[in-house]
Protein backbone atom coordinates (compact mmCIF):
# COMPACT_ATOMS: atom_id res chain seq x y z
CA UNK A 1 0.00 0.00 0.00
CA UNK A 2 1.29 3.56 -0.73
CA UNK A 3 2.88 5.66 2.12
CA UNK A 4 1.72 8.17 3.82
CA UNK A 5 4.00 11.58 1.90
CA UNK A 6 6.50 12.83 3.64
CA UNK A 7 5.37 16.31 5.01
CA UNK A 8 2.66 14.35 6.20
CA UNK A 9 5.04 12.46 8.26
CA UNK A 10 6.77 15.38 9.08
CA UNK A 11 3.62 16.49 10.94
CA UNK A 12 2.48 13.44 12.80
CA UNK A 13 5.93 13.62 14.29
CA UNK A 14 5.61 16.95 15.11
CA UNK A 15 2.44 16.03 17.36
CA UNK A 16 4.66 13.48 18.70
CA UNK A 17 7.20 15.75 20.06
CA UNK A 18 4.88 18.04 21.46
CA UNK A 19 3.35 15.15 23.19
CA UNK A 20 -0.35 15.99 21.93
CA UNK A 21 -0.84 13.37 19.42
CA UNK A 22 -4.59 12.16 19.39
CA UNK A 23 -5.36 8.43 19.53
CA UNK A 24 -8.52 6.58 19.64
CA UNK A 25 -9.18 5.04 23.26
CA UNK A 26 -12.36 2.15 23.51
CA UNK A 27 -14.54 3.22 26.55
CA UNK A 28 -14.12 1.37 29.85
CA UNK A 29 -16.08 1.48 32.90
CA UNK A 30 -14.13 4.10 35.00
CA UNK A 31 -16.58 6.55 36.56
CA UNK A 32 -17.83 9.11 33.61
CA UNK A 33 -16.22 12.45 34.11
CA UNK A 34 -15.69 12.76 30.27
CA UNK A 35 -18.80 12.54 28.36
CA UNK A 36 -20.95 14.57 27.30
CA UNK A 37 -23.88 12.47 28.24
CA UNK A 38 -25.17 15.32 31.25
CA UNK A 39 -28.93 13.90 31.88
CA UNK A 40 -27.92 10.18 31.34
CA UNK A 41 -30.13 9.59 28.54
CA UNK A 42 -27.44 8.34 26.25
CA UNK A 43 -27.12 5.32 28.30
CA UNK A 44 -31.07 5.18 29.27
CA UNK A 45 -33.06 1.77 28.30
CA UNK A 46 -36.81 4.10 28.91
CA UNK A 47 -35.68 6.42 25.63
CA UNK A 48 -34.28 3.49 23.75
CA UNK A 49 -37.20 1.20 23.79
CA UNK A 50 -39.85 4.09 23.68
CA UNK A 51 -37.58 5.24 20.04
CA UNK A 52 -38.31 1.53 18.99
CA UNK A 53 -42.38 1.40 20.16
CA UNK A 54 -42.52 4.85 18.68
CA UNK A 55 -41.27 3.28 15.43
CA UNK A 56 -43.91 -0.04 15.69
CA UNK A 57 -46.75 2.18 16.73
CA UNK A 58 -45.96 4.73 13.16
CA UNK A 59 -45.37 1.11 11.22
CA UNK A 60 -42.27 2.82 10.26
CA UNK A 61 -39.69 -0.78 9.86
CA UNK A 62 -37.07 1.28 7.58
CA UNK A 63 -33.31 1.56 8.62
CA UNK A 64 -32.15 4.42 6.34
CA UNK A 65 -32.69 7.56 4.57
CA UNK A 66 -32.03 6.58 1.40
CA UNK A 67 -30.81 9.83 0.28
CA UNK A 68 -30.88 13.65 0.49
CA UNK A 69 -33.59 15.52 2.07
CA UNK A 70 -34.01 17.47 -0.98
CA UNK A 71 -34.39 13.99 -3.15
CA UNK A 72 -35.71 11.03 -1.05
CA UNK A 73 -34.70 11.03 2.41
CA UNK A 74 -37.60 13.69 3.92
CA UNK A 75 -39.55 10.61 6.06
CA UNK A 76 -42.34 11.86 7.53
CA UNK A 77 -40.97 12.08 11.31
CA UNK A 78 -38.81 15.10 9.83
CA UNK A 79 -41.89 17.12 10.07
CA UNK A 80 -42.84 15.68 13.52
CA UNK A 81 -39.75 16.57 15.28
CA UNK A 82 -39.09 19.62 13.39
CA UNK A 83 -42.21 21.06 15.05
CA UNK A 84 -41.67 19.40 18.60
CA UNK A 85 -38.24 20.98 18.01
CA UNK A 86 -40.20 24.58 17.51
CA UNK A 87 -42.98 23.84 19.97
CA UNK A 88 -40.53 23.64 22.87
CA UNK A 89 -37.69 26.45 22.29
CA UNK A 90 -40.80 28.65 21.30
CA UNK A 91 -39.25 29.11 17.97
CA UNK A 92 -40.72 30.03 14.45
CA UNK A 93 -38.98 27.12 12.53
CA UNK A 94 -36.13 24.45 12.95
CA UNK A 95 -34.22 23.02 10.07
CA UNK A 96 -32.75 19.59 11.27
CA UNK A 97 -29.18 18.47 10.73
CA UNK A 98 -27.16 15.18 10.68
CA UNK A 99 -24.50 16.88 13.57
CA UNK A 100 -24.12 19.79 15.53
CA UNK A 101 -20.78 20.10 12.79
CA UNK A 102 -23.13 19.88 9.79
CA UNK A 103 -25.36 22.49 11.37
CA UNK A 104 -22.73 25.03 12.10
CA UNK A 105 -20.62 24.21 8.78
CA UNK A 106 -23.64 24.92 6.46
CA UNK A 107 -24.92 28.10 8.65
CA UNK A 108 -21.46 29.88 8.41
CA UNK A 109 -20.61 28.86 5.00
CA UNK A 110 -23.73 29.93 3.53
CA UNK A 111 -25.29 32.93 5.38
CA UNK A 112 -22.42 35.74 6.47
CA UNK A 113 -21.73 36.83 1.91
CA UNK A 114 -19.04 38.57 0.68
CA UNK A 115 -19.31 42.37 2.17
CA UNK A 116 -20.51 41.14 5.92
CA UNK A 117 -18.31 41.21 9.27
CA UNK A 118 -18.42 38.32 11.50
CA UNK A 119 -17.16 38.87 15.05
CA UNK A 120 -16.38 35.47 16.86
CA UNK A 121 -15.27 34.95 20.40
CA UNK A 122 -11.90 33.63 20.54
CA UNK A 123 -13.27 30.32 22.09
CA UNK A 124 -15.71 29.76 19.54
CA UNK A 125 -15.78 25.89 18.51
CA UNK A 126 -13.49 24.32 15.53
CA UNK A 127 -17.03 24.01 13.38
CA UNK A 128 -17.84 27.61 13.65
CA UNK A 129 -14.24 28.29 12.40
CA UNK A 130 -14.38 25.73 9.51
CA UNK A 131 -17.64 27.15 8.34
CA UNK A 132 -15.87 30.89 8.72
CA UNK A 133 -13.37 29.90 6.09
CA UNK A 134 -15.86 28.81 3.40
CA UNK A 135 -17.82 31.91 3.54
CA UNK A 136 -16.93 34.92 1.38
CA UNK A 137 -17.57 36.92 4.39
CA UNK A 138 -14.62 38.44 6.57
CA UNK A 139 -14.55 37.14 10.47
CA UNK A 140 -12.45 38.52 13.17
CA UNK A 141 -12.26 37.62 16.86
CA UNK A 142 -12.80 39.02 20.10
CA UNK A 143 -11.53 38.26 23.53
CA UNK A 144 -13.33 35.88 25.30
CA UNK A 145 -16.32 36.77 26.79
CA UNK A 146 -15.18 40.78 26.55
CA UNK A 147 -17.63 42.61 25.86
CA UNK A 148 -15.60 46.00 25.58
CA UNK A 149 -13.56 44.04 22.79
CA UNK A 150 -16.64 43.40 21.01
CA UNK A 151 -17.96 46.62 21.05
CA UNK A 152 -14.22 47.95 19.91
CA UNK A 153 -14.86 45.87 16.60
CA UNK A 154 -18.32 47.16 16.68
CA UNK A 155 -17.66 50.70 16.39
CA UNK A 156 -14.52 50.33 14.22
CA UNK A 157 -16.43 48.61 11.03
CA UNK A 158 -20.19 50.67 11.81
CA UNK A 159 -17.47 54.04 12.07
CA UNK A 160 -16.27 52.89 8.47
CA UNK A 161 -19.76 52.14 6.81
CA UNK A 162 -19.81 50.39 2.91
CA UNK A 163 -20.67 47.06 4.72
CA UNK A 164 -22.89 44.52 4.06
CA UNK A 165 -24.35 42.62 7.62
CA UNK A 166 -23.37 42.60 11.09
CA UNK A 167 -23.02 38.96 12.59
CA UNK A 168 -21.90 38.59 16.51
CA UNK A 169 -21.35 34.55 16.90
CA UNK A 170 -21.17 33.24 20.63
CA UNK A 171 -21.82 30.09 22.72
CA UNK A 172 -24.12 30.16 25.82
CA UNK A 173 -21.79 27.66 27.52
CA UNK A 174 -18.25 27.40 26.46
CA UNK A 175 -16.93 23.16 25.64
CA UNK A 176 -13.23 23.96 27.11
CA UNK A 177 -13.84 26.54 29.57
CA UNK A 178 -17.95 25.93 30.87
CA UNK A 179 -18.55 29.60 31.41
CA UNK A 180 -21.09 31.60 29.62
CA UNK A 181 -21.00 35.07 28.18
CA UNK A 182 -22.96 37.99 29.83
CA UNK A 183 -25.71 37.38 26.74
CA UNK A 184 -28.52 39.71 28.01
CA UNK A 185 -25.65 42.96 27.38
CA UNK A 186 -24.46 40.74 24.31
CA UNK A 187 -27.98 41.11 22.42
CA UNK A 188 -28.42 44.85 24.12
CA UNK A 189 -25.03 45.42 22.04
CA UNK A 190 -26.14 43.49 18.96
CA UNK A 191 -29.44 45.97 18.74
CA UNK A 192 -27.54 49.10 19.38
CA UNK A 193 -25.42 48.17 16.07
CA UNK A 194 -28.03 46.58 14.48
CA UNK A 195 -25.86 42.89 14.18
CA UNK A 196 -27.40 39.83 14.09
CA UNK A 197 -26.43 37.72 16.92
CA UNK A 198 -26.49 33.75 16.76
CA UNK A 199 -25.78 31.59 19.83
CA UNK A 200 -24.68 27.88 19.95
CA UNK A 201 -26.53 26.36 22.82
CA UNK A 202 -24.61 22.72 22.48
CA UNK A 203 -23.89 22.46 26.27
CA UNK A 204 -26.88 24.55 27.41
CA UNK A 205 -29.91 22.54 26.28
CA UNK A 206 -30.74 19.97 28.77
CA UNK A 207 -28.95 21.92 31.86
CA UNK A 208 -30.46 25.66 31.62
CA UNK A 209 -33.94 26.62 31.77
CA UNK A 210 -36.93 25.12 33.68
CA UNK A 211 -37.24 21.95 31.69
CA UNK A 212 -33.84 21.92 30.08
CA UNK A 213 -34.67 24.42 27.07
CA UNK A 214 -31.49 26.16 27.14
CA UNK A 215 -29.73 29.60 28.41
CA UNK A 216 -31.08 32.09 25.80
CA UNK A 217 -34.85 30.77 26.26
CA UNK A 218 -34.22 30.74 30.15
CA UNK A 219 -33.35 34.21 29.79
CA UNK A 220 -36.31 35.01 27.92
CA UNK A 221 -34.07 35.91 24.91
CA UNK A 222 -35.24 34.13 21.83
CA UNK A 223 -36.89 36.64 20.02
CA UNK A 224 -33.68 38.68 20.10
CA UNK A 225 -31.35 36.53 18.65
CA UNK A 226 -31.13 36.00 14.59
CA UNK A 227 -30.25 31.94 15.10
CA UNK A 228 -29.99 29.46 17.89
CA UNK A 229 -27.77 25.78 17.42
CA UNK A 230 -29.11 22.88 19.24
CA UNK A 231 -27.05 20.00 19.08
CA UNK A 232 -28.86 16.72 20.24
CA UNK A 233 -25.67 14.69 20.85
CA UNK A 234 -25.26 16.20 24.43
CA UNK A 235 -27.68 16.89 27.09
CA UNK A 236 -30.03 14.95 24.72
CA UNK A 237 -28.04 11.80 24.09
CA UNK A 238 -28.69 11.30 20.83
CA UNK A 239 -27.39 12.46 17.19
CA UNK A 240 -28.26 15.43 14.98
CA UNK A 241 -28.52 19.18 15.69
CA UNK A 242 -31.34 22.43 14.88
CA UNK A 243 -30.80 25.33 13.63
CA UNK A 244 -33.83 27.57 14.83
CA UNK A 245 -34.72 31.64 13.43
CA UNK A 246 -37.11 33.05 11.22
CA UNK A 247 -39.19 30.82 8.37
CA UNK A 248 -37.43 32.56 5.89
CA UNK A 249 -33.60 31.68 7.34
CA UNK A 250 -34.71 27.86 6.88
CA UNK A 251 -36.29 28.02 3.72
CA UNK A 252 -32.37 30.05 2.99
CA UNK A 253 -30.44 26.87 4.66
CA UNK A 254 -32.59 24.43 2.68
CA UNK A 255 -31.64 26.37 -0.39
CA UNK A 256 -28.20 27.10 0.29
CA UNK A 257 -25.95 25.09 3.11
CA UNK A 258 -24.22 22.73 1.46
CA UNK A 259 -23.48 20.25 4.02
CA UNK A 260 -27.72 20.34 4.33
CA UNK A 261 -28.17 19.49 0.86
CA UNK A 262 -24.95 17.25 0.11
CA UNK A 263 -25.69 14.31 2.34
CA UNK A 264 -28.05 11.68 3.18
CA UNK A 265 -30.49 12.64 5.89
CA UNK A 266 -30.81 10.71 9.01
CA UNK A 267 -32.63 7.26 9.72
CA UNK A 268 -35.61 7.48 11.20
CA UNK A 269 -34.62 5.77 14.38
CA UNK A 270 -32.47 8.76 14.99
CA UNK A 271 -35.41 11.14 14.55
CA UNK A 272 -37.58 9.15 16.62
CA UNK A 273 -35.27 9.15 19.06
CA UNK A 274 -35.53 12.82 19.20
CA UNK A 275 -38.93 13.36 19.75
CA UNK A 276 -38.53 10.81 22.45
CA UNK A 277 -36.04 12.45 24.09
CA UNK A 278 -37.65 15.73 24.43
CA UNK A 279 -40.79 14.20 25.52
CA UNK A 280 -38.65 12.13 28.46
CA UNK A 281 -36.85 15.51 29.48
CA UNK A 282 -39.87 17.76 29.66
CA UNK A 283 -41.39 14.77 31.75
CA UNK A 284 -38.79 14.15 33.70
CA UNK A 285 -37.31 17.69 35.58
CA UNK A 286 -35.72 15.30 38.34
CA UNK A 287 -32.53 14.46 36.05
CA UNK A 288 -32.31 18.05 35.65
CA UNK A 289 -32.47 18.69 39.08
CA UNK A 290 -30.02 16.06 40.11
CA UNK A 291 -27.64 17.39 37.75
CA UNK A 292 -27.45 20.50 39.37
CA UNK A 293 -26.99 19.56 42.73
CA UNK A 294 -23.90 17.42 41.33
CA UNK A 295 -22.72 21.22 39.73
CA UNK A 296 -23.69 22.82 42.96
CA UNK A 297 -21.48 20.17 45.13
CA UNK A 298 -18.60 19.65 42.57
CA UNK A 299 -18.40 23.85 43.29
CA UNK A 300 -18.37 23.50 47.63
CA UNK A 301 -16.15 20.64 47.21
CA UNK A 302 -12.99 22.73 44.81
CA UNK A 303 -14.00 26.10 47.47
CA UNK A 304 -13.33 23.41 50.19
CA UNK A 305 -9.91 21.75 48.71
CA UNK A 306 -9.01 25.76 47.76
CA UNK A 307 -8.68 24.19 43.82
CA UNK A 308 -7.18 27.97 43.00
CA UNK A 309 -7.08 27.17 39.23
CA UNK A 310 -10.79 26.01 38.31
CA UNK A 311 -12.32 28.17 35.93
CA UNK A 312 -15.81 28.94 37.38
CA UNK A 313 -18.80 27.52 35.62
CA UNK A 314 -22.42 27.38 36.39
CA UNK A 315 -22.63 24.68 33.76
CA UNK A 316 -22.01 21.18 33.50
CA UNK A 317 -18.26 21.57 32.17
CA UNK A 318 -15.59 22.49 34.83
CA UNK A 319 -12.29 22.86 34.00
CA UNK A 320 -8.76 23.30 35.73
CA UNK A 321 -5.72 25.02 34.09
CA UNK A 322 -2.59 22.45 34.37
CA UNK A 323 -0.19 23.80 31.75
CA UNK A 324 1.91 21.92 29.91
CA UNK A 325 0.44 18.77 27.42
CA UNK A 326 2.93 16.16 29.55
CA UNK A 327 1.88 17.26 32.85
CA UNK A 328 -1.67 17.44 32.57
CA UNK A 329 -1.73 14.00 30.65
CA UNK A 330 0.18 12.59 33.47
CA UNK A 331 -1.67 13.93 36.20
CA UNK A 332 -4.77 12.61 34.20
CA UNK A 333 -3.19 9.40 33.88
CA UNK A 334 -3.16 9.43 37.91
CA UNK A 335 -6.46 9.87 37.96
CA UNK A 336 -7.63 7.08 35.28
CA UNK A 337 -5.17 4.81 37.01
CA UNK A 338 -7.98 5.09 39.97
CA UNK A 339 -10.80 4.57 37.88
CA UNK A 340 -12.08 7.80 37.14
CA UNK A 341 -12.48 8.68 33.34
CA UNK A 342 -10.84 12.32 33.12
CA UNK A 343 -9.72 13.38 30.14
CA UNK A 344 -6.50 16.08 29.61
CA UNK A 345 -7.81 18.72 26.83
CA UNK A 346 -4.04 19.58 24.91
CA UNK A 347 -2.52 22.15 23.30
CA UNK A 348 -3.33 23.10 20.12
CA UNK A 349 -7.17 22.12 21.08
CA UNK A 350 -6.23 25.03 23.91
CA UNK A 351 -3.85 27.41 23.37
CA UNK A 352 -0.56 26.53 24.60
CA UNK A 353 -0.20 27.18 28.38
CA UNK A 354 -4.05 26.74 28.77
CA UNK A 355 -4.02 22.74 29.03
CA UNK A 356 -6.24 21.58 31.28
CA UNK A 357 -8.36 18.37 32.92
CA UNK A 358 -11.95 18.96 31.86
CA UNK A 359 -14.64 17.36 34.66
CA UNK A 360 -17.80 16.90 33.16
CA UNK A 361 -20.63 16.38 35.19
CA UNK A 362 -23.95 14.12 35.22
CA UNK A 363 -27.28 13.71 36.76
CA UNK A 364 -25.41 10.54 37.77
CA UNK A 365 -22.58 11.70 39.48
CA UNK A 366 -22.25 11.22 43.26
CA UNK A 367 -21.18 13.38 46.13
CA UNK A 368 -18.62 10.27 46.75
CA UNK A 369 -17.39 10.30 43.48
CA UNK A 370 -16.69 14.00 43.31
CA UNK A 371 -15.43 13.81 46.84
CA UNK A 372 -12.78 11.10 45.55
CA UNK A 373 -11.70 12.56 42.19
CA UNK A 374 -11.21 15.81 43.61
CA UNK A 375 -9.00 14.72 46.89
CA UNK A 376 -7.09 12.59 44.33
CA UNK A 377 -6.62 15.66 42.10
CA UNK A 378 -5.89 17.51 45.22
CA UNK A 379 -3.06 15.37 46.27
CA UNK A 380 -1.40 15.04 43.17
CA UNK A 381 -1.07 18.59 42.48
CA UNK A 382 0.11 19.23 45.79
CA UNK A 383 2.72 16.44 45.52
Amino acid sequence: MKQLPTSLSEKLLQRKAGNALRKLTETDNSVDFSSNDYLGFAGSSEIFNAAHHYLLDNRIAVNGATGSRLISGNHSLYAKAEETICNYHKAESALIFNSGYDANVGLFSSVPQKGDIVLYDEYIHASIRDGMRLSLAKAYKFAHNDLSDLERLLEKFTGEGNMGELYIVTESVFSMDGDSPDLTAMIAMSEKYKANLIVDEAHALGVFGAKGEGLIQSLGLKDKVFARVMTFGKGLGCHGAAILGCSQLREYLLNFARSFIYTTALPPHSLATIITAYDFMANNPERQKSLKNSVSFFRSEVERLKLKSFIYSDSAIHCVVVPGNEKVKNVALVLQQEGFGVKPILSPTVPEGQERLRFCLHSYTTREQVIQVLELLTAHLSS
